[in-house]
């Protein structure tokens, strides 16, 4: 039986992901030690409101898509410890999604830095 909706178990359940994050994904510790600085950085940058918000949603979006990317490498241990050529093929693609996401974040802060010279 699915389990009764409830805002606050979701919303436990959210933190919980972050926090095993935190613990067990250096990468996702990694990224926060480059993003919290260039979020803070942003609020002092002379841009518009738009151009703001852009830089911190590519931001969040390594986070998100490095969330994703933890989800999949758990599932995939859980189901096989043994080496699987497509269970490599999953953590690749989920790995190359967190790349991209990154490539994306540092091109657009590149060209919006850009305009300010």
């Amino acid at each position: 039986m699915k389990p009764k909706y409830s805002f606050f178990n979701n919303a436990r359940y959210a933190l919980e992901g972050i926090l095993a994050m935190l613990r067990y994904e250096m990468a996702f510790r990694l990224e926060l030690l480059v993003i919290i600085p260039a979020l803070i950085l942003n609020f002092f940058l002379p841009l518009s409101l738009l151009e703001h918000l852009f830089l911190a949603f590519v931001l969040f979006l390594i986070l998100i898509v490095e969330a994703l990317n933890s989800a999949i490498e758990s599932c995939v241990d859980l189901v096989t410890e043994e080496f699987k050529t497509k269970a490599k093929i999953a953590k690749d693609c989920a790995s190359a999604a967190v790349f991209f996401s990154v490539l994306l974040a540092l091109f657009s802060w590149f060209f919006v830095l850009l305009g300010l010279l």
